[in-house]
């Protein structure tokens, strides 16, 4: 039986330099969609999943974060005073409780690997979740963490998540060589970053969600550096297949890119057209441009 999964990383240290000049002083995991940050939709995710700790690496200028997630006591009592219990019930969800986040520092941007390495200390000897939120995988019926717990818990090992994407793209992408296929699962035989369409073994691209073997952070214990001089994770996870049992999962939902601005944009539009309270009002608006 596979070990619970109880604890996520999630990477936000980055300057967000594709957002400027509104990451200068905004971190850009607080940037809206809609209404609500894209950290917290990535938070929502975990939850919904069964994880215990949220786990942020985070570097300078992003200490709003943790404020975000704390009690906003003005802001609550003002709340209170005014009798406004619809928005108090909304503020109320963005609150982590005691013990159920912490926060480490990465010093200097050396990759993703390296991102989730500086959380060794606080992962331990146990199977943890990574989520990167600039990717937003919507699924409200069910997360892809949820669907991804679904392969962990029948095979094992470490999950990945995957979505299909056209071959003209495969370089843009990390892309998995298949095995085995069983429903949403498929064996991982490998992987190949930005592979040109004509040598890519697949189009299944991975996108930001990972459920890892402990094993993992002894593999970026070596520092060992990779593509563009960073210590890279896909490497890492590269030396765990054929080691262990090593499973994509093929997502079934939404994907949107918010961390490119036409992503960003995208999302805050399809998600803004499911809501009641703005959906009608913004699809008259885009029916006159």
């Amino acid at each position: 039986m596979a070990k619970a999964v109880r604890k996520a990383v999630f990477p936000v240290a980055g300057f967000g330099t594709r957002f400027l000049p509104a990451t200068k002083a905004v971190p850009k995991e607080l940037l809206p969609i809609v209404d609500k940050p894209l950290i917290q939709y990535a938070v929502d995710e975990a939850l919904a999943a069964g994880i215990e700790q949220m786990i942020f690496v985070t570097g300078r200028g992003k200490g709003a974060i943790e404020d975000y997630f704390d009690t906003a006591f003005e802001i609550e009592a003002d709340l209170v005073a005014k009798n406004k219990k619809d928005i108090l019930e909304l503020v109320g969800k963005t609150r982590l409780g005691p013990g159920e986040a912490a926060f480490v520092r990465q010093q200097k941007m050396s990759g993703l690997g390296h991102a989730v390495w500086c959380a060794r200390h606080l992962t331990g000897d146990e199977p943890f979740a990574v989520l990167l939120p600039d990717e937003l995988l919507w699924n409200p019926a069910k997360p892809c963490l949820s669907q991804m717990m679904d392969t962990y818990d029948a095979k094992g090992g470490s999950v990945i998540a995957v979505v299909d994407v056209p071959k003209a793209h495969t370089k843009r992408y990390g892309i998995v060589d298949p095995g085995a296929v069983e429903g949403a699962a498929i064996e991982v035989k490998g992987f190949i970053e930005k592979p040109d369409p004509e040598s890519a073994p697949s189009t299944l691209a991975a996108v930001g969600r990972y459920i890892l073997d402990p094993e993992v952070m002894r593999l970026l214990e070596t520092q060992e550096h990779g593509a563009g001089g960073e210590i890279q994770l896909t490497d890492a996870l590269a030396k765990l297949i054929g080691q262990q049992a090593f499973h994509a999962h093929v997502f079934e939902g939404a994907r949107h890119d918010c961390g490119e601005k036409l992503g960003f944009i995208q999302a805050n539009i399809a998600l803004a057209l499911e809501r009641d309270d703005v959906g009608p009002g913004l699809r008259d608006y885009l029916k006159t441009l």
